[in-house]
Order: structure tokens, then sequence, then C-alpha cells
């Protein structure tokens, strides 16, 4: 099985994916979360990434796909996160993964207005240890303890890239490279959409409950 999830940054796609891994047992594949580890330890592949992070922009495809194939070459029944985010990524995903006889199970697409994802992500924070990973929001899903994981009791902190004014260009960079995405895969009959009210005490449940019930229609 391999799931794609789509949506905003700050869409929730990282929340909504955990808890789809561990309705059907899958490997989360985050390229968002294996950047930051690489810019952490200041490898080359991370100092080349980060120039483009940290102002909101793509990492260029090239670097990406090489990244994401070695990867996948030894793995099986994914949630991909964060990738593909272009056309171009989309077309050589689906060639690796012909090359084993696999097939994308489903896409799922969170969609939110920007106004409450430039809200949601300003006041998100996330666990400081990176086998843990663990992100609550200050507003919406705050931590028991003020800047303390629940999960693991590490500190948690804010994003560079969740600060506002990054959000809104990774919005922007969203919509001119990333959104056309959703008509590729509605052709190709794989997409799922799905409406989210942040407002709702109960928005995580519910939207956990819609992604699950659009991918079990497909096996």
């Amino acid at each position: 099985m391999y799931i794609i999830m789509l949506g905003a940054p700050g869409s929730g796609k990282g929340t909504i994916g955990k808890e789809i891994c561990n309705k059907f047992n899958l490997v989360p594949f985050s390229t968002g979360n294996m950047f930051r580890d690489e810019i952490k330890r200041e490898t080359e592949l991370g100092k080349k990434a980060n120039e483009y992070i940290s102002q909101g922009n793509l990492v260029p495809d090239e670097v990406t796909i090489a990244m994401v194939q070695e990867q996948l070459s030894n793995l099986e029944n994914v949630l991909l996160d964060g990738f593909p985010r272009t056309i171009n990524q989309a077309e050589k995903l689906k060639e690796i993964l012909s090359k084993t006889g696999k097939n994308i199970t489903a896409v799922i697409n969170l969609r939110v207005p920007d106004e409450d994802i430039i809200k949601r992500t300003a006041s998100r924070v996330v666990c400081t240890n990176k086998d843990c990973g663990a992100s609550f929001n200050t507003i919406f899903m705050p931590p028991k303890k003020e800047g303390i994981c629940d999960v693991c009791g590490a500190p948690l902190t804010v994003r560079d890239d969740d600060k506002p004014e990054t959000t809104k260009k990774r919005l922007e960079t969203y919509y001119n490279s990333t959104e056309p995405l959703i008509s590729y895969y509605e052709k190709e009959g794989l997409l799922e959409q799905i409406d989210i009210d942040i407002y709702s005490p109960t928005t995580k449940e519910d939207t956990t409950n819609k992604a699950i019930e659009a991918i079990e229609r497909r096996l």
C-alpha cells in the first residue's frame, strides 16, 4: 500500500498521516523530516536544502528524487508526506513504483483556508527529540505542560518555517508548484478530497476517520 498526503503547508498532513500509519501499519516517509535532520547535522545535502527551505522554496527535483528513490527501494507499505510536490516528481514516483509492480493506493488531499493555515502554523510547536517528532498547537491542541512534549518529555520549539512570513511564501510556492498535483491525481482516479474545520473540537478525529474511510473504499 502506498498513500500520498497532499495539502498546503500547515494543513495537518503530518498529524493525520501519523494516524493513518497507525491504522494501516504503514511506514511514514517525510522528505521534510529527512531534510530537517540533514540540516541539523549540517551535512552537504542539509546545507544545500536549507538554502531553499529557509526561504520557503522547494528543494530542486534532482536532489529530492535521487534521495527518495534510494529510500523507497528498501521500503514497502509507505505513507508519503511531502513527496511528490511537482508533476515531474509524481511521474518519477510512478516510474519508480512501476518497476517493481507497485501502485499508489490513494491520494488524500487536506483542504484548509489560507487564513486558518497561517493561524495554525504560527501557534504550532514541535518536539526537539527527532526520534519522537510529536507536534502540538498552543491554541488548538496544547501540550499538557507548556513547552514540554506529552509523549517523551523533551522541550518543544517553533520551527523557523512556521513563522507567518515564511508560511505565506510557502503557500505561494505551493499554489504555483504543488497544487497542480490535485488535478493530476484526480485524472489518475486516485484523489480523495477532505475539507477541514480547524475550529471544531473534534477536527483531528473527524479528519482521520474520513481519510481512513476513503482508503478502505479502495482496498
